[in-house]
């Protein structure tokens, strides 16, 4: 019987914790990304740990989409803080007169690439709003095949749950 007794307290304590824990995140976050690029973000949460973000964004008066699959894991010590990493892919296009960094400014470019990220999310725990900083290298494969490792930035989204 006693046993019975600590396994149910036990059961219900996990529920308990499982509940707060999930109460601290959120499912859907819409808003803006200012950095080397600017533009829009969305992030989805698929289950509590795994995450799709889409951005679309700016970079040498071109456009840019970005597609990422991400894994957040808790900071303990800060209540709704998780860092987070991943990978996805990019498909861009810049028009003439566009002036990037490289080869003829005349020309047109049609980018597709792969990224990284790895950053710090934040919600707050009493308001409808995130926060995320990151940091997302990407690879060109077409068009310009390099490397870009200058992108660092912060987005602020407001949340649904």
């Amino acid at each position: 019987m006693l046993k019975k007794a600590i396994v149910a307290i036990v059961v219900v304590f996990i529920m308990v914790i499982s509940q707060e824990a999930e109460a601290q995140t959120y499912s859907t976050g819409v808003g803006l990304r200012a950095g080397v690029t600017n533009g829009l973000t969305v992030k989805h949460f698929l289950g509590y740990d795994a995450a799709i973000e889409g951005i679309l964004h700016t970079r040498w008066k071109g456009l840019v989409i970005t597609g990422l699959y991400e894994v957040h894991k808790d900071v303990r010590e800060v209540r709704g803080l998780k860092w987070f990493y991943g990978g996805g892919a990019h498909l861009g296009t810049w028009g003439n007169k566009s002036n990037p960094p490289f080869d003829d400014p005349n020309d047109e470019y049609t980018v597709f690439g792969i990224d990284g990220i790895i950053g710090l999310d934040y919600k707050f725990v009493d308001a409808p709003i995130n926060l995320s900083l990151d940091y997302k290298p990407a690879f060109n494969l077409t068009d310009n095949v390099g490397w870009w490792g200058d992108e660092i930035a912060l987005s602020i989204r407001f949340t649904f749950h």
